[in-house]
């Protein structure tokens, strides 16, 4: 449904996006995940014709951005992150002028406002000005303005920004509504959110894709990266000899332990793994062949939040200088 080959946008000296290659797939929910400044509402932008290209190519649908922009932008709708609101018209008068920029017929006009309303659920407020919505129906205007025309592409760019708790759960429930009917492509920092309604996470730093996959998939990239937090009583050279003798354990390192369990006779010890082995009942039961039993024994695994802590900490430092 897209392909963007090398793209890049540059801003003085400094790029905003670089070299950037993906393929996006019809009838998913992709989400754009990178703290601000990675280069997401760039990227989106660029999609969407908003914004040039410095380098590279984007295609949409088969139509070339660049080159082909009317028929690129038929395919795509978008909501920014401040939604183009009309504060002083009302919904209906806003959507009525939404579908006539999008030139759709007047004889399918109607019938689309009523879908596009139907499915973000703005009935009750057709006749009221945009001025005094909520946040969360403003949001959800801009929704329906997006949907209008009934894009195969469907850009979101912070749809959840400053809504409450149950503003983003009904925005999520719309969100998933869309899944295999378009191909929605949503932007967020929070990470919570885009492994909620995404099929597949396109994690960018600094303009560049730092990993890419469904949720699972970028959790398994971190498969062998485990470790475990032990808790013997026994001194710890004792321990250590014993855990010397395990075939599978490649590094161990010394963990303090506060002043009750020193007192108890406690040792403490952080333990990784070789990739793919599994050590916790060998360790429970030599240990305990050894007269040392074991208090406390935790696995600890990287989880989405770690993995993209380390492929974007970095530009954060960067960002914070």
């Amino acid at each position: 449904m897209i392909e963007i080959s090398g793209l890049a946008k540059k801003y003085g000296a400094g790029y905003a996006v670089k070299n950037l290659n993906l393929k996006i797939e019809d009838g998913l929910i992709y989400g754009f995940l990178g703290p601000n400044g990675a280069g997401k509402t760039t990227t989106m932008n660029i999609i969407t014709g908003y914004l040039s290209a410095t380098e590279g190519s984007v295609i949409v649908n088969g139509h070339d951005v660049l080159k082909e922009p009317e028929e690129a932008k038929a395919c795509i709708g978008y909501l920014p992150e401040t939604p183009p609101l009309y504060p002083e018209m009302t919904v209906m008068e806003y959507l009525g002028f939404a579908a006539e920029l999008k030139k759709i017929g007047k004889k399918e006009r109607s019938s689309q406002i009523e879908k596009v309303m139907e499915m973000t659920e703005l009935d009750a407020v057709r006749e009221k000005l945009i001025r005094n919505l909520s946040k969360g129906y403003r949001q959800r205007v801009g929704m329906a303005q997006a949907l209008l025309g009934f894009p195969d592409i469907v850009i979101l760019d912070e749809p959840t920004v400053g809504l409450d708790p149950k503003q983003i759960i009904e925005v999520r429930d719309m969100i998933r509504s869309l899944k295999g009917k378009h191909t929605v492509i949503l932007s967020s920092h929070i990470l919570s959110e885009v492994s909620a309604v995404c099929d597949r996470m396109l994690i960018l730093s600094k303009g560049r894709l730092a990993a890419e996959g469904t949720p699972e998939e970028l959790e398994a990239m971190m498969h062998g990266s485990e470790s475990v937090e032990l808790w013997v009583k026994g001194e710890a050279e004792s321990v250590l000899n014993v855990l010397g003798s395990i075939e599978g354990i490649e590094e161990t390192e010394a963990l303090p332990c506060d002043s009750e369990r020193e007192r108890a006779g406690v040792s403490a010890f952080k333990i990784k793994p070789a990739e793919g082995r599994e050590i916790r009942d060998e360790l429970s039961i030599r240990l305990s062949e050894a007269g040392m039993p074991v208090y406390e024994l935790t696995v600890n695994t990287k989880s989405l939040e770690d993995i993209f802590l380390e492929l974007t900490s970095s530009e954060e430092e960067e960002a914070s200088l």
